[in-house]
């Protein structure tokens, strides 16, 4: 790596990050809700991790790379012991937002639902999240972020038309219908709270998320202007101006070429005359376009190739991997990756200008309980004696 990236250490004093002074108690999960947890840390707010007692790691790995757990302390706590529970309900009294992922129904058996804790607490904020949602003949289903692309539709088009659908990661699911939704709701939430006085309970569901992302998609079809299946549309890769070609080198590039003027860059650029591709919004000249095109990427290597399209505004980019995104003299520009001990991990976004996020801190892989509960309020005694009760991992 170039070692250029922004560091921990460059963080400029200045102004509270924007939810600064936000309590948040979280209870610890996969996926969506840690993403929606680390995207409020940033922002500044002050996030205590409930992890359960004895709970291992599903996946193993190293914890100090567990990047969707920066910036918030985490404690280990019995929740089947009653003492643990009273912690629990004493520190949600102390709280803004509680965050839990579990499937419906959990939280009330163990005394923690939204009946109990907002009713000790009107201004609390208590957000759900979950696949299927709280209602529903889903609800209480298992489910994974494929599953819940598949049921909404997000994943029949996604893929080559002579291939089954292709998962994209667990970013449209857990990520963007899933997390980015969870951190919206709350900080929608706690801007009506600051009119009402009052918290509320927030169904977040990634059904939902996801067919809020499929918006575009669904007035496309009723327009009449997106196919049903995976060909022959403008974003799925059917158009040899929108899609990837691999290099001489076995690498690949990018061309995102939609408008006229990208188009005609894009055709200029691999030697041919844009003239003879007017037409290029037809579907049906699209596979002899890719077919033309194809062998002419063939010819030079990714680096050839991006050297060449770096002197034309064409759409057209380099796929790289994420170690090489890095160290892209775009993002170095931009700090859009950060140092955290050894670690390197994407920055907090967005930008503030007077109120920046926080940077991301190392991983606490091993929390001190009597300093991360002190700074909740609780007494010195207290934490004594749920140590010696065995009360806290």
């Amino acid at each position: 790596m170039k070692g250029s990236q922004i560091r921990m250490s460059e963080q400029k004093e200045g102004a509270s990050p924007p939810a600064a002074n936000i309590r948040i108690l979280e209870f610890s999960g996969l996926g969506p809700t840690p993403f929606g947890a680390m995207l409020l840390a940033d922002l500044g707010a002050d996030i205590l991790r409930i992890e359960r007692f004895g709970a291992g790691r599903p996946l193993g790995g190293d914890p100090q790379y567990d990047f969707l757990y920066r910036n918030r302390p985490s404690v280990a706590i019995d929740l089947k012991s009653p003492d643990g529970l009273d912690l629990v309900r004493d520190l949600a009294m102390k709280a803004d937002v509680v965050i839990e992922g579990y499937r419906p129904g959990v939280m009330e058996r163990l005394g923690l639902g939204p009946e109990t804790l907002c009713a000790a607490n009107q201004r609390l904020i208590y957000a759900r999240m979950s696949g299927w949602g709280q209602t529903g003949p889903l609800a209480s289903r298992a489910g994974h972020d494929i599953n819940y692309l598949a049921l909404t539709g997000a994943l029949y088009p996604i893929g080559p038309g002579n291939a089954p659908p292709t998962p994209p990661l667990n970013l449209v699911g857990n990520f963007g219908g899933g997390g980015t939704f969870l951190a919206m709701g709350v900080l929608a939430a706690l801007l009506e709270r600051h009119r009402s006085g009052k918290g509320q309970v927030l169904d977040v569901a990634m059904v939902d998320g996801i067919s809020v992302l499929l918006t575009q998609m669904a007035g496309w079809m009723q327009m009449g202007l997106w196919n049903s299946g995976r060909s022959n549309n403008l974003l799925d890769g059917s158009a040899y101006f929108y899609r990837c070609y691999e290099t001489a080198d076995g690498r690949h590039m990018a061309v995102g070429a939609l408008e006229r003027e990208f188009h005609d860059a894009f055709v200029a650029g691999l030697g041919l005359d844009p003239l003879q591709f007017t037409d290029y919004l037809n579907p049906a000249v699209w596979p002899d376009r890719f077919r033309r095109i194809e062998p002419i990427f063939l010819l030079r290597s990714q680096r050839e190739w991006a050297a060449i399209f770096d002197q034309l505004d064409a759409c057209v980019s380099p796929v790289l991997t994420f170690r090489e995104a890095a160290d892209h003299p775009a993002h170095l520009a931009r700090h859009v990756h950060a140092h955290s001990g050894p670690a390197l991990q994407p920055a907090p976004a967005p930008r503030f200008a007077r109120s920046p996020a926080r940077l991301p801190d190392p991983v606490v892989s091993k929390p001190d309980n009597a300093e991360t509960l002190t700074n909740w309020d609780v007494t010195a005694d207290a934490i004594r004696l749920l140590q010696e009760n065995k009360v806290l991992g």
